[in-house]
């Protein structure tokens, strides 16, 4: 079992209740990051669905507040389960505060219309590119990270104008590609705002607000356990103390694997 899977693994109670457990390996500024929260998340919900032949489509995730480490309790409810579509939402609980509440979508595939106007970024192959330099959050020890896109490193002597950031990823211990590896994909990243040089540090990070992924491409696609995924992620606007956060990944033969949006506090 990966330290992935172990730290996400969460234990059946019945009447779609699981016990997990946080684990301060994903800690970040000030908790767990918010895609290994996602992650814990799908896991419990892929078991509450029961049918590998309706994958995960969409998931989106308000955060409350940061979750400590230890026990977690996570609740999940069919809400509908159609001929093609199961809708289902879950909240993450320790003792009496609600940490985190999701919805998702689960459905296999249905249609024959397939086209994209979406390009992958041409960019240079995985082990041609340099690992990000830099102080990291543990989180980041679970992952290693290939700089593709903007700069290798958020010295303020290196920032960009633009708050783009991307590169290839991939967990240290390899394992399948899978719905709540994808989500924890889209929130792995650090931030494309430390990369532009319009702002000055954001000494707190940028809390999660809430976190939504489609997922495009059933996994495991054209991924092996061991591959490298191309993450892209961009911000285009901040204000009022929010910032937007648009995310891709790709597969190294170019499929669109999923894209990502989330509202984050730029503190």
């Amino acid at each position: 079992m990966s330290r992935f899977d172990l730290d996400t693994a969460c234990t059946p109670l019945g009447e779609g209740r699981y016990e997990a457990r946080i684990d301060r390996g994903w800690w970040i500024v000030r908790g767990p990051n918010g895609g290994y929260i996602a992650a814990l998340l799908v896991r419990a919900l892929d078991h509450a669905v029961g049918d590998p032949g309706r994958p995960l489509r969409s998931l989106n995730i308000h955060y409350l507040r940061p979750p400590a480490e230890g026990p977690a309790f996570i609740s999940t409810r069919v809400e509908r389960q159609g001929r093609g579509l199961t809708t289902l939402t879950a909240r993450m609980e320790q003792g009496d505060r609600v940490q985190a509440i999701a919805t998702a979508a689960y459905a296999a595939a249905r249609g024959d219309a397939d086209f994209s106007r979406w390009t992958m970024p041409d960019v240079p192959a995985p082990l041609d590119c340099p690992p990000r330099e830099g102080g990291l959050p543990a989180m980041h020890q679970r992952y290693e990270t290939r700089v593709a896109i903007g700069p290798r490193s958020f010295d303020p002597e290196l920032r960009q104008s633009e708050a783009l950031t991307g590169g290839w990823i991939r967990l240290v211990e390899p394992r399948p590609l899978d719905g709540a590896l994808l989500a924890a994909y889209a929130d792995a990243w650090p931030p494309a705002v430390f990369a532009t040089n319009d702002l000055p540090p954001l000494m707190a990070g940028v809390p999660t607000v809430d976190l939504t992924v489609h997922v495009r491409a059933t996994p495991p696609a054209d991924v092996a356990p061991d591959d490298f995924v191309l993450v892209v992620f961009r911000t285009r606007r901040v204000a009022e103390g929010f910032l937007e956060e648009d995310g891709e990944i790709w597969s190294r033969n170019g499929t669109l694997l999923a894209q990502s949006r989330q509202l984050g506090v730029a503190s």
